[in-house]
């Protein structure tokens, strides 16, 4: 890795937190400079501009909790154990989103909606791929014969995300864990009840 990389590498890794915390408009240049202890000219010397910055932070921050999330699940061979872990991974990894400052793709989402258009495609392209991969586990499950043959993959896929980012929202926006520990033990149950034989 070249020092040009290396320097880019620590800049995203200082940035990610505070813009996960304090949200694209929320983040100056001088939040930047105090957490990487760089100057400006340094900053801009690795980044066009603060979107780049973002766009590269957003992508550190997703590509985080998505690849403890592959592991988690990558764990259990049945396409159940699969989803189960799925849902418990969030309600276990809960203290490490609130310590960065929350989910990146509902922070990016809820902020970016209107104002940022390539954040908002980024939050829009990790839920896509969410709940693609949630779907692919049940039409393996379905044709290995653990999941029922009439189970609606796409939509039970999309009320699982649904579930559990609203459940991580509630918590944190409350300081009330229960609500996603809630959300993941109904979704769970969900699983057991409208997919498993």
């Amino acid at each position: 890795m070249s020092k040009a990389e290396k320097t880019r590498e620590f800049i995203i890794e200082k940035a990610a937190p505070v813009f996960n915390m304090k949200g694209y408009a929320g983040t100056s240049m001088s939040d930047l400079t105090e957490a990487t202890g760089l100057t400006k000219g340094a900053i801009y010397g690795n980044f066009e501009n603060k979107d780049a910055v973002a766009l590269a932070v957003y992508d550190y921050n997703y590509g985080l909790t998505n690849s403890a999330a592959e592991a988690a699940v990558s764990q259990h061979t049945s396409c159940i154990g699969k989803l189960h872990a799925m849902a418990e991974f969030y309600t276990d990894y809960f203290k490490t989103v609130v310590t960065r400052g929350g989910c990146p793709v509902l922070n990016t989402a809820v902020e970016a909606d209107d104002s940022h258009p390539e954040l908002k495609a980024r939050a829009a392209s990790s839920i896509r791929n969410w709940i693609a991969v949630i779907e692919r586990i049940i039409e393996k499950g379905i044709r290995n014969g653990e999941i029922k043959p009439d189970a609606n993959a796409s939509e039970f896929a999309i009320a699982f995300v649904a579930m559990i980012e609203g459940g991580i929202m509630m918590s944190k926006v409350t300081s009330d864990r229960k609500m996603l520990d809630t959300c993941a033990q109904v979704t769970k149950e969900w699983i057991d009840t409208k997919l498993r034989i």
